[in-house]
């Protein structure tokens, strides 16, 4: 009798307790801003064919709620994805850098060396055709001229020359040939020498004062008969080729 008693006096306070309040949480059948999960998968894959640049695929599933951030296509989608990505990089000091009239996009290469065609056949032979080259080289021989050699001109100074000079000799440099007198003759030579941009022209003024057999400068102290130093060997160098 005490247990069906006990049995009848729990139903009753079951019965008479108030029912518990609607917490908020959301139903978990369906996803934060959309209908249904359906709905948010369906949003979900349509983004990520735009950003892949691929159709929007088709699952069969009709929702009859948008995502609450109001796109409404493939293309507003990727477009705001884009956008959020951009505000991203820019909040974290990333420098963005969009494509515009001013700005062009990179052009793609596309011919067989990635740099030129000029290897393509068929490129050049829209350019310029094979009669179009032999017209040219036919041109280019019209207008080559052929200079004939005439004979060297007759030379005017009568002044010493130290190419004949330099081929009438046949002793080496430093070979005593003419007589030198005189006290310090190297250090006079010396700065007598230094008055002359080129051992060339201290040779030409050497010859015109009477060298090689008469050294009045003081340019020729070991008496070899070339004064500061000159060398004629470049000059018999050219002359025997």
């Amino acid at each position: 009798m005490k247990p069906i008693l006990c049995m009848a006096a729990l139903a009753a306070l079951t019965a008479c307790a108030p029912a518990v309040p609607d917490s908020g949480a959301p139903d978990p059948g369906t996803g934060v801003g959309f209908g249904n999960y359906d709905s948010y998968l369906e949003a979900q894959r349509a983004r990520d064919a735009a950003l892949a640049g691929n159709a929007v695929p088709n699952s069969g599933a009709i929702s009859d709620e948008t995502p609450r951030s109001g796109a409404s296509s493939a293309e507003e989608l990727a477009a705001e994805a884009t956008a959020r990505l951009n505000q991203t990089r820019a909040n974290s000091g990333e420098t963005v850098v969009n494509a515009s009239p001013s700005n062009p996009a990179p052009r793609t290469v596309t011919t067989a060396t990635g740099i030129s065609d000029e290897n393509d056949f068929n490129a050049v032979g829209d350019v310029r055709s094979i009669d179009d080259d032999a017209a040219l080289i036919a041109r280019n021989r019209a207008q080559y001229q052929v200079v004939q050699p005439t004979a060297l001109p007759s030379r005017t100074s009568s002044g010493p020359n130290i190419v004949d000079y330099a081929l009438s000799t046949k002793h080496p440099i430093g070979t005593q040939v003419y007589s030198r007198v005189g006290i310090n003759k190297d250090a006079k030579a010396q700065r007598a020498c230094a008055g002359y941009a080129s051992p060339d022209q201290a040779q030409l003024d050497f010859l015109d004062k009477g060298g090689p057999q008469r050294d009045r400068l003081g340019l020729d102290p070991d008496g070899d008969g070339y004064a500061c130093g000159w060398d004629p060997r470049p000059f018999r160098a050219a002359v025997r080729g």
